[in-house]
């Protein structure tokens, strides 16, 4: 299983290259992330495919290694919009939170070694509702759902 840095390091090798759009590993951690930066408009689309275009019908007939996910880029002014990720969680250090920690962070407000969220900031939760598996913090405050803070993009 790709760890979340392979994402956070192709989404911002992509960006600062001007890419159109960028392939990552199809895994339901990486569409769990882009799926939050797509609602928090980081990034304009995501697309399941495969390793040579982004084809939602090719993607059921390959196999398991050449099955992808397509993020289409976003740029304002031809700025990139999202100038950083941040890993927050490591494999050497994972950062769990309670529900009180969640609402330091939202609320301008150190907790553990997390820095505040600043305006136009998202932390990627991982919460362990299988429903609700991947959440901004904001929407696990919100849900009431404490979890490991994965990552955060600005």
């Amino acid at each position: 299983m790709p760890l979340p840095h392979d994402l956070c390091s192709q989404l911002q090798n992509a960006f600062r290259a001007r890419n159109a759009r960028v392939a990552v590993h199809h895994s339901t951690q990486n569409l769990g992330i882009l799926g939050i930066l797509l609602r928090s408009g980081f990034i304009s689309s995501v697309t399941r495919g495969t390793f040579a275009a982004p084809d939602p019908a090719a993607f059921h007939r390959v196999s398991d290694s050449q099955k992808r996910i397509w993020a289409d880029l976003k740029y304002r002014d031809d700025l990139p919009v999202l100038n950083d990720m941040e890993l927050i969680s490591k494999p050497s250090h994972r950062v769990f939170m309670d529900l009180s920690e969640i609402r330091l962070i939202c609320s301008g407000r150190r907790a553990q070694t997390v820095k505040p969220l600043g305006m136009g900031e998202v932390a990627v939760v991982r919460t362990k509702e299988k429903e609700h598996e991947w959440l901004e913090a904001r929407e696990a405050l919100a849900l009431k759902l404490s979890g490991e803070v994965i990552c955060r993009a600005r």
